[in-house]
């Protein structure tokens, strides 16, 4: 990476903007404040009012889509690649501008249909707190008079209204109740009593629990309101399934609207960076980062412009700032997908892809091992790549999987698994009397587990050797020599040494390698602390190399794991001697153990890699380099 500083022309400002997200090589990045300077003092930022438009525009084509999903669904294109168009057509000014009016009209149907959804559910609400009214003939507005006091309302339903009157004496006889109906919880009654006897009444049905209704703003009977709001439904229905139509018709200019959508998510970074600047009247301050490699064509963008820059390589007091971009090759980049999840390397340590790859892609075909699997992996990936053409981390993922799953498919010739036992077996199905038992070999799980146990720890023991070879270079990068010596040279030698004394050639290696450990562990330790340094580097060392050795017994584990549950499956399908329960047995089981172990391989080939192996010599932490570029979500910008 190399360090940018420039400074430009304002009025130039927005293209060169343009320019360098169309080469997509440079990070804006903040500048560093130069504290009391007059010069930093002169410098403000840009407005950001064009990038609270650009965010809207971005909010309403979204919002666009969003109802072209609802009232008009996409019907398949789940598996189809997207769209390709050229940058004149990604660029034009007319399309873009008529797709952001049909996106307006969208957002404005899709508020309209809400706001009358709202109206509805207001009618409905309405409508049944009336049903209970509807047998009654009487006016809602009716109201009390100077002699006669008139109420709507409640009674519990165990209430009975004569006898409410009988307690009330002779003054009953001046009230009286009109029932509308009743359910389980309550009944529902409208009071008329004269004006002399009033206080008396309602006391009295207030304390058997009475409440009082109120019907504001309407008139007329319930019966005649409920017919009215009837109508007022059925012109809510009938507007909003026009406006429902109306957004559906919108869906010939799904495509459009997509490609606006990108294109304002385009317009968002620029102003996003832009919000990164210094400006003075006349002039802006750019700084930013980008990749070496890039210098001839940055020069050549920047020639064209009146301004003024410098680039610099970055001093290691500025590494943890400096952004990291993977550079890999077409075999190594699928593990960008691992490294990422993982972290970064840090600015001027090792990328490990390329280091990773080949004991990644191996491991798992040897967890996997199986022909069948390893065709299904290839042909996924294939179809995928090819068909969908995905980006980013999906590109990685697929393209991974068809590496590993030749690997698999190599591994499994060499074990003789194709689904497990499924050709012998169906073979014997077919034909009992054939000699066909098993696929030719060179191991098999069951058969030789000792020896692949052993085999995948003498893997292990080769990744961890590198790990050290790697973190040896580096440190002599660094001047380290003497920490290289005793921390790798060293256990080089006890690991040669243990190898001789076993095979009985020499134990002379071995106590070279004791003394190189004895001098070694406490070389910069000082009085007593020379001996614990002895003991604790015996003891993390001889316990750590022992456990992530042990730890690569998984190669092993999954293998013969994953090739037992495919047997079992398969004898499970062979015992009603049918062919075809034999195949749906079969295949559903195997679909079953390839579904897990895809998924467990992984993870346990992630671990391998990120505990055992990078422990050795990664120094994580890097900064993700995200330079101002055109990244889309819909269609893909092609070259005319």
């Amino acid at each position: 990476m190399k360090r940018l500083r420039l400074i430009a022309l304002r009025a130039d400002r927005e293209e060169l903007l343009k320019r360098l997200q169309d080469l997509g090589c440079v990070e804006i990045d903040e500048p560093e404040d130069t504290g009391d300077d007059p010069a930093w003092a002169a410098l403000a930022r840009p407005s950001d009012e064009a990038l609270g438009e650009a965010r809207e525009r971005q909010s309403r084509v979204s919002e666009a889509l969003e109802a072209l999903k609802q009232y008009a669904p996409e019907k398949g294109g789940g598996f189809s690649p997207r769209p390709e168009v050229t940058r004149k057509q990604f660029l034009d000014r007319e399309a873009y501008d008529r797709a952001l009016r049909d996106a307006g009209a969208l957002c404005d149907a899709r508020r309209d249909i809400a706001a009358l959804e709202s109206d509805f559910g207001k009618l409905q609400a309405q409508q049944a707190a009336l049903a209970p009214w509807l047998s009654l003939e009487i006016p809602l507005e009716t109201a009390s008079t100077p002699s006669v006091t008139a109420l709507f309302g409640t009674l519990p339903a165990g209430e009975e209204p004569e006898a409410l009157l009988g307690e009330l004496g002779q003054a009953g006889e001046l009230c009286s109740f009109t029932s509308a109906g009743r359910d389980r919880n309550v009944q529902y009654l409208f009071f008329l009593c004269h004006r002399s006897v009033a206080d008396q009444a309602v006391e009295l049905l207030q304390a058997h629990g009475f409440s009082r209704a109120t019907f504001r703003g309407l008139t007329g009977t319930a019966a005649e309101n409920d017919r009215r709001l009837q109508g007022e439904l059925e012109a809510n229905r009938k507007a909003r399934q026009a406006l429902a139509e109306k957004a559906a018709g919108y869906a010939g200019e799904r495509s459009a609207l997509r490609l606006c959508a990108d294109r304002t998510a385009q317009d968002v970074r620029r102003e996003t960076a832009k919000a990164q600047l210094r400006d003075t009247g006349e002039t802006f301050y750019l700084a930013g980062w980008f990749p070496a490699e890039d210098q001839g064509a940055l020069k050549a963008l920047l020639d064209g412009y009146p301004c003024a820059w410098e680039s610099a390589d970055p001093a290691p007091e500025d590494y943890p700032q400096v952004p990291v971009k993977l550079k890999n090759n077409w075999f190594t980049r699928p593990l960008n997908m691992v490294t990422e999840m993982y972290s970064l390397p840090a600015y001027g340590g090792v990328d490990p892809n390329p280091l990773m790859a080949p004991f990644f892609v191996l491991f798992y075909g040897i967890m996997l091992a199986d022909m069948g699997y390893g065709l299904l992996m290839i042909l996924a990936s294939l179809i995928v790549t090819r068909r969908l053409k995905p980006k980013g981390t999906m590109d990685h993922l697929f393209r991974l999987m068809g590496l590993c799953g030749v690997s698999t498919f190599a591994v499994g010739a060499l074990t003789g698994g194709f689904f497990g036992d499924f050709i012998p077996q169906l073979a014997k199905l077919i034909d009992p009397n054939t000699t066909l038992t098993a696929l030719p070999s060179l191991f098999t799980p069951l058969d030789d587990t000792l020896s692949i146990l052993v085999g995948a720890m003498c893997l292990g023991f080769v990744q961890i050797v590198t790990g050290m070879a790697i973190s040896f270079v580096e440190k002599l990068k660094k001047g380290q020599v003497m920490d290289a010596v005793w921390e790798e040279v060293t256990w080089w030698v006890v690991f040669l040494g243990a190898g001789l004394a076993i095979l009985g050639v020499t134990k002379i290696v071995l106590i070279v390698g004791g003394v190189m450990i004895l001098v070694g562990s406490g070389w910069n330790a000082k009085g007593f602390g020379k001996v614990t340094a002895v003991f604790g580097s015996l003891y993390n060392h001889i316990t750590g190399y022992f456990g992530d050795i042990l730890s690569y017994s998984r190669l092993m584990a999954l293998m013969l794991a994953g090739s037992v549950i495919a047997q079992v499956f398969n004898t499970l399908g062979a015992i009603p001697g049918n062919i075809f329960l034999f195949l749906i047995i079969s295949l559903a089981g195997n679909a079953l153990n390839f579904a897990l172990n895809l998924l467990g391989c992984y993870v346990h080939d992630l671990r391998l890699q990120c505990l055992e192996y990078f422990g050795k010599f990664y120094q994580d932490g890097g900064k993700p380099f995200q330079p101002l570029d055109i990244k889309t979500k819909y269609i893909d910008v092609v070259q005319e």
